[in-house]
C-alpha cells in the first residue's frame, strides 16, 4: 500500500501565481516582450553611481587625487541629496577636495584639491554640500 505524504505544518504555503481557470500564456510572437534583468539592473546601476567625466579624471590624475571607496561612498551620499533637494550643477566638497557634479546626469565635471582651491573661484552652481 503508497504511503500519504503530508506537508509539515512549519513549511510556507506555496500558492499558486494564476486564479482558477486562467491559463498562463507565452508572449505571442512580434509582441512587446518586457526588458530583461540585466538591462534593468545595469540601468539602475547607472542611476545609482557616480561618473567622472574626462576632464574630471584629468584633474584628478594631474592633481594626484586618489579617492578611497568611502569616499566615493560620500560623494555618492552628497549627490543623492542634491538630487532629492533639486540640485543641478552642485559643489561637493569632501575634506580637502572640491567636486563640482552635474547632479542630473551623477558625472563629476572636475575635480580641485585644497592647495589649488584656494585660488578658485566657483562659478554656475545652484548648491554646495559640505562634508
Amino acid at each position: 500500500m503508497a504511503e500519504r505524504f503530508q506537508v509539515p505544518s512549519n513549511m510556507p504555503r506555496i500558492t499558486p501565481t494564476t486564479t482558477p481557470g486562467q491559463v498562463r500564456r507565452s508572449p505571442q510572437p512580434g509582441a512587446r516582450v518586457t526588458t530583461d534583468f540585466s538591462t534593468l539592473f545595469n540601468q539602475e546601476l547607472q542611476k545609482t553611481t557616480v561618473k567622472f567625466s574626462a576632464h574630471a579624471e584629468k584633474r584628478l590624475a594631474a592633481r594626484n587625487i586618489r579617492l578611497t571607496s568611502e569616499q566615493l561612498v560620500e560623494l555618492e551620499q552628497a549627490v543623492d541629496q542634491l538630487q532629492a533637494k533639486g540640485g543641478r550643477e552642485s559643489l561637493v566638497i569632501l575634506g580637502d577636495v572640491a567636486f563640482v557634479v552635474s547632479v542630473p546626469n551623477r558625472t563629476v565635471i572636475t575635480a580641485v584639491d585644497g592647495e589649488s582651491m584656494k585660488d578658485n573661484v566657483f562659478t554656475n552652481i545652484d548648491s554646495a554640500v559640505l562634508r
